[in-house]
């Protein structure tokens, strides 16, 4: 009887020596480590967060916009907003003439967040265009959750209708196109096709070097 429980402890012991050693080489071969050179956060890819910088003047978009086009972006803001003289205020407020207003105000029974109150003062263009980018990073903690909009010519269409509904506040000049290299080029040629000339010139007006005497 003692044999048949010692065989029994033995076989007992023997399992827990085999689960353990299972359970040690699993952790070893399934273990996580950290790369031994960190990579980098990816950010946020959408043009409300990172992007939307554009290479060309507000100016010149808002010149070259289309009204027809902006009222087609503006698609995008109907399930929140109205544009309509006189319409309601839905999740956000009726944007009819907001052009020019104060930020955060001029809207009749709208509770506009105590983040876009507090940026201060007038919807103009250059205010309209960073908001349409990032309307979190223009006023950090406002209610409005539409995350942007990433190309800049579809930001400066919008505005030009906004601005036709109701505002209609003179756009901003266009900025001249800066000098092209090409452009430059004939003058700095030019300033290089004197030199030879004018050192011609000085060697005629030189005297003369003394012959070498005769021996």
């Amino acid at each position: 009887m003692d044999n048949r429980n010692n065989t029994i402890a033995g076989w007992v012991l023997f399992a827990g020596i085999c689960a353990l050693g299972l359970t040690i080489g699993s952790g070893m071969l399934f273990a996580s480590h950290d790369p031994h050179k960190p990579g980098y956060p990816i950010e946020d890819a959408e043009g409300g967060e990172g992007g939307g910088a554009s290479a060309v003047p507000l100016p010149n978009l808002l010149a070259a916009a289309d009204v027809a086009k902006g009222e087609a972006v503006f698609a995008k803001c109907a399930a929140c907003h109205t544009i309509n003289q006189g319409g309601a205020n839905g999740i956000g407020p009726n944007l009819y003439a907001t052009m020019g207003e104060p930020i955060g105000q001029g809207k009749a029974g709208f509770a506009f967040s105590d983040a876009l109150k507090n940026v201060g003062g007038t919807w103009d263009f250059e205010k309209m265009d960073h908001w349409l980018t990032s309307p979190r990073k223009f006023a950090n903690g406002t209610k409005m959750s539409f995350a942007g909009l990433s190309n800049p010519e579809d930001r400066a269409n919008l505005i030009v209708y906004l601005n036709a509904q109701g505002s209609n506040l003179p756009l901003p000049a266009a900025e001249a196109a800066p000098a092209t290299d090409a452009a430059a080029a004939p003058a700095a040629g030019a300033g290089k096709a004197a030199a030879p000339a004018e050192a011609a010139k000085g060697a005629e007006g030189a005297p003369a070097a003394p012959a070498e005497a005769k021996k």
